[in-house]
C-alpha cells in the first residue's frame, strides 16, 4: 500500500499539530511510567505496593471518567485539553523536584499518581472524542490507527531512554523530562482551530446525560459486548506491566535496562499492530481481528510467564504488544463507527473508564496474587482468562452481526462491510436498500 494512503489523515492541519505534540509528550509519559514503576519497586521491593500505585493512578478514571465525558460533550474539547495537559505537567514537575531532592516517599508517589488519575479522568475521554473534530469521518479509522502508532512509537522510545537514564542518573530526570515534554502538546493545542460541534445536551443535567449514554450502551448489544470484552482483557491481562519490574530484576536478572527492553519490545509490537490497522481502509473484518487479538494476547502472556530468558521474553512481549494493539485499536474503531456524534464524548468516557478502570482493579488483584503465588503464575493465569474471553467473543460474533450492521447504517458509514461478519455482505449507505436485502 502506498505511503500517502497510510498517512492520509495527516493532510488535515489540525490533526498534524495534535499528533506532533502528542508524540513528544507521550515519549515523556512513557519515560515517567517506567521510572515511576522502578522508583516504587526500589523504595518498597513489594509487588503489593506496585499494584497499589497503579491502582491509585487509574481508579479515578473508572470513577470519574463518565463525568469527564459529559464535559467533553458540553464544552470546547480543545480548551479542556489545554487545562488537563497543563495540570499534568505541573504534577510531573512536583514529582521530579521531590525525587531530585531525595525527599520522595512511596506515599507521595501514590498521592501524585492519584492526582494524575483525576486529571486523566477528564483528559482521556476528551482526547478520544477530539480526534473526530480534527479529521473527516472517512479518515476516522486511519486517524485512530495513527494515534495508536504515535502512542506506541513513544512506547518504544520512552522506556528505552528511561532504562538508560534510571540506570545512569536516577528516576528524577525522567520525571523532569516528562514535565518539559508537556510544553509541546500545549503549543500544538493552542494552534489548533477545531471544528467541534459543542453544546450537546447543554440544556439538560449531567446526570440525565450520563443516563442517556448508559442506556445507549446497554440497549445496543454490540457495543455492550465489546465493552465487556475490553473489561475482561483489561482486568486480567493489562496488569502484566505492573509486575514487569519483578520480572526484569528477580526473574530475568536484567535490572532497569532489562525493564526498558521489555517495555520497549511490547511497544515495538504494538507499533506494528497500529501500523497494520492504519493500512486498512475499511472496517470489514475488524470483529475477526478483535477475536484473534484477544486470543493471541492471552497466549503470549502465558508463554511470557514461563520464560526465564531475557531475549525470549522480549520476543514474546513483541508478540503480546502486537496482539494487544490489534485488539484495542480495532475495538476502538468499531465503537467510534457505531456511536452518534451527540453521545461520542460520553461513550468514549465509558470506553476509557472500562479500559483504564478495570486495569487498576487488575493491578491491585495481580499485586496481591503475585505476593502470594508469584508473578509468573499470576501473569499466566491472566493470559488464560484473556484467551477464554477472545474465544467467547468469537462465538457470539455471528449473533451480533445484524445489530452492528444497523448501527453502522445509522451513522452513515459509507458502503461499510459488516464489522462483525465474514465480509460476505456489504452495508449499503441507503437503509431502504438494506431493508430490501433483509431476506438475503
Amino acid at each position: 500500500m502506498e505511503l500517502p494512503s497510510l498517512l492520509r489523515s495527516l493532510r488535515h492541519r489540525d490533526y498534524r499539530l495534535f499528533l506532533t505534540g502528542q508524540l513528544i509528550s507521550l515519549i515523556g509519559t512513557w519515560m515517567d511510567t517506567v521510572a515511576e514503576s522502578w522508583l516504587v519497586y526500589r523504595l518498597s521491593h513489594s509487588a503489593l505496593l506496585l499494584g497499589l500505585a497503579a491502582f491509585a493512578s487509574q481508579i479515578p478514571v473508572f470513577v470519574f471518567g463518565p463525568l469527564g465525558g459529559v464535559l467533553a460533550d458540553r464544552h470546547d474539547r480543545r480548551k479542556i485539553l489545554l487545562w488537563t495537559q497543563t495540570l499534568s505537567g505541573v504534577l510531573a514537575m512536583v514529582l521530579a523536584i521531590l525525587t531530585l531532592t531525595h525527599a520522595v516517599t512511596i506515599w507521595q508517589v501514590i498521592a501524585l499518581a492519584a492526582g494524575l488519575g483525576l486529571v486523566n479522568a477528564v483528559d482521556m475521554p476528551t482526547r478520544q472524542a477530539f480526534v473526530v473534530d480534527l479529521v473527516e469521518r472517512k479518515d476516522l479509522m486511519n486517524a485512530i490507527a495513527l494515534n495508536s502508532s504515535m502512542f506506541n512509537a513513544a512506547r518504544v522510545v520512552g522506556p528505552a531512554v528511561a532504562g538508560l537514564l534510571v540506570a545512569g542518573v536516577g528516576e528524577g530526570w525522567c520525571f523532569f523530562a516528562n514535565a518539559v515534554s508537556y510544553i509541546a502538546v500545549i503549543i500544538g493545542l493552542a494552534m489548533i482551530r477545531s471544528r467541534q460541534r459543542t453544546g450537546h445536551g447543554s440544556g439538560t443535567s449531567a446526570v440525565h446525560q450520563l443516563k442517556e449514554a448508559f442506556r445507549f450502551v446497554v440497549h445496543e448489544r454490540p457495543i455492550l459486548v465489546l465493552l465487556l470484552l475490553l473489561a475482561v482483557v483489561s482486568l486480567a491481562g493489562m496488569a502484566y506491566s505492573v509486575l514487569m519490574p519483578i520480572f526484569a530484576d528477580e526473574i530475568l536478572n536484567g535490572g532497569p535496562r532489562g525493564l526498558g527492553l521489555l517495555m520497549g519490545s511490547a511497544g515495538v509490537g504494538a507499533l506494528g499492530g497500529a501500523v497494520t490497522l492504519a493500512m486498512k481502509r475499511e472496517i470489514d473484518g475488524l470483529g475477526r481481528w478483535i477475536t484473534l487479538g484477544a486470543t493471541g494476547f492471552g497466549a503470549a502472556l502465558i508463554v511470557f510467564g514461563q520464560s526465564r530468558l531475557l531475549w525470549l521474553s522480549c520476543v514474546v512481549m513483541l508478540v503480546a504488544g502486537y496482539a494487544m494493539m490489534v485488539q484495542m485499536s480495532s475495538l476502538n474503531t468499531v465503537i467510534q463507527s457505531m456511536v452518534p456524534d451527540r453521545l461520542r464524548g460520553r461513550i468514549m468516557a465509558i470506553y476509557t473508564a472500562t479500559f483504564m478502570g478495570m486495569a487498576p482493579l487488575g493491578a491491585l488483584l495481580s499485586g496481591t496474587l503475585a505476593h502470594r503465588i508469584g508473578a509468573p503464575l499470576t501473569v499466566g493465569l491472566g493470559g488464560a482468562i484473556c484467551m477464554l474471553a477472545g474465544v467467547g467473543f468469537g462465538l457470539v460474533r455471528p449473533i451480533l452481526r445484524p445489530h452492528a450492521r444497523r448501527l453502522l447504517v445509522a451513522q452513515q458509514v459509507e458502503a461499510a462491510p459488516s464489522v462483525l461478519g465474514s465480509g460476505e455482505l456489504v452495508i449499503p449507505s441507503d437503509p431502504a436498500h438494506l431493508r430490501a436485502r433483509k431476506g438475503d
